[in-house]
């Protein structure tokens, strides 16, 4: 089937899952053959991983249709809105928004603007204070260096709690996998594409490389990697 979905990477963790499990229907038949002595799970796994592509296509309709609805759930149901979207804020595409807006410059600016007069006024009002007698305006410095130092601070905290705003509000949805639920249709059309993934897929495969395992005793040249089934056959009983 050349029309199968890639195996995307964010999916190669439910791949890996799904062959973890049916390692261990595949290795722990009740009565095991001697090709599992030959061919250890940790070799048909590996086997398995490189043949991940081409084991999917077993389950290449379930799959694209997994990958369809994900994407469906996923992309912006209206125009973006919010700091990010904002004026003078990258927009989706990029391009930035005309027009910063009083307050970003405000925000910005003070924190500077105020750091700077502080440090300048501190200076000289210490400076001033150490002549004998000090002259009266030291005193006003000082003042007015804290009075700075003060809005500097004040800018800071602002800053930064605006900064933690943003960031909450743009932070990106967590993925299958990290513990957040996802929406229903994408959850049943995962379950489908493991199921079909494991009956259609990786069973067989697994199955067939210990088939040819014991076709193939030791000492004797080692077994190709064996294909997948088509889709639409079903794995040989356990029996």
């Amino acid at each position: 089937m050349t029309s199968a979905p890639h195996l995307l990477p964010e999916d190669r963790a439910d791949y890996e899952r799904v062959l973890d499990e049916a390692l261990r229907t595949a290795t722990d038949r009740p009565e095991p053959s001697a090709a599992a002595a030959r061919l250890g799970a940790g070799q048909l796994r590996a086997m398995a991983l490189d043949a991940a592509a081409l084991i999917n296509t077993a389950a290449a309709t379930e799959y694209a249709h997994l990958v369809r609805v994900r994407e469906e759930h996923r992309r912006p149901s209206g125009p973006v809105t919010g700091p990010s979207a904002g004026p003078g804020f990258p927009g989706p595409q990029g391009e930035v928004t005309p027009g910063a807006g009083l307050g970003v410059v405000v925000t910005v600016l003070t924190p500077v603007l105020a750091g700077t007069a502080a440090v300048v006024l501190l200076l000289l009002g210490y400076v001033l204070r150490m002549l004998d007698p000090p002259p009266d305006i030291a005193g006003q410095l000082l003042s007015a260096g804290w009075f700075f130092a003060a809005v500097t601070a004040a800018g800071l905290l602002a800053a930064g709690a605006g900064l933690l705003v943003t960031a909450l509000r743009n932070r990106p949805a967590e993925v299958h996998g990290t513990g957040a639920a996802e929406p229903d249709e994408v959850a049943r059309a995962r379950e489908a594409w493991h199921h079909a993934l494991r009956e259609r897929g990786v069973l067989p495969f697994l199955y067939e490389a210990l088939a040819a395992s014991d076709a193939h005793p030791v000492g004797t040249q080692e077994p190709t990697t064996p294909r997948p089934p088509a889709p639409g056959l079903a794995a040989p009983h356990a029996d």
